[in-house]
């Protein structure tokens, strides 16, 4: 099966966004990933609420919308407000996450749980069933742009394991120095969902790189 892409609007020009959320429109790719961060969890700040409205108004693919903040519960009723299909947590971020998972999906949305470089996949063991999708960050959050983890691989065979075993149906999505070469052995190793920045818009022809991308 090919690979779901989510190409990431953190690397996007944002001068320019319109122009680039329609490119994402007129691509291969199924939805579009974005990340919100606060400066406290992860030591960096990307964009809020009134630019993501901009964004949602725009787009025409479903809205994977990634938190990298602390107490992401707070902002459920801000995301479902967007129309987000996926609102993505991290585990670390969160000490009551079976209680935040429930909370995202009755709000209407699908919860995923996004874990860091140095998490480790067996702590998903008891969540892993009430899941719409495993998150492995394969760079530490942040920045865009950065060197792809090569211990990720790794993880994400774990983690395809631990859904073998456990009869979860959760997906699995991969962030941060996904490529081409890197893509292709994340979806060899059982990766479903690729998210892409610098790979996507940073080259001559953005919608030939998803198009790249999705054929792996």
């Amino acid at each position: 099966m090919k690979p779901i892409i989510s190409p990431s609007i953190l690397s996007a020009d944002f001068g320019y966004l319109a122009r680039d959320i329609e490119m994402i429109n007129e691509s291969e790719a199924e939805w579009v990933h974005i990340d919100i961060m606060d400066g406290v969890f992860v030591p960096n700040i990307s964009f809020g609420f009134p630019v993501l409205k901009y964004v949602a108004k725009l787009s025409q693919k479903p809205l994977d919308v990634h938190l990298m903040i602390v107490q992401p519960e707070k902002f459920i009723p801000e995301v479902k407000a967007l129309g987000a299909h996926v609102m993505n947590v991290h585990y670390e971020a969160c000490p009551h996450l079976h209680r935040v998972v429930q909370q995202i999906r009755e709000a209407g949305m699908q919860p995923a749980v996004t874990i860091n470089p140095a998490t480790p996949v067996s702590l998903l063991k008891d969540i892993i069933n009430d899941v719409y999708m495993v998150l492995i960050m394969s760079v530490n959050p942040g920045f865009g742009g950065q060197k792809f983890i090569e211990h990720s691989l790794d993880k994400v065979r774990e983690l395809r394991e631990l859904i073998t075993v456990t009869g979860s149906q959760a997906l699995i999505e991969v962030d941060g120095g996904v490529n081409l070469e890197t893509g292709s052995r994340l979806v060899e190793a059982g990766a479903d969902v690729l998210v892409a920045g610098n790979a996507v818009f940073s080259a001559p022809d953005p919608k030939e790189a998803i198009r790249a991308l999705r054929n792996l």
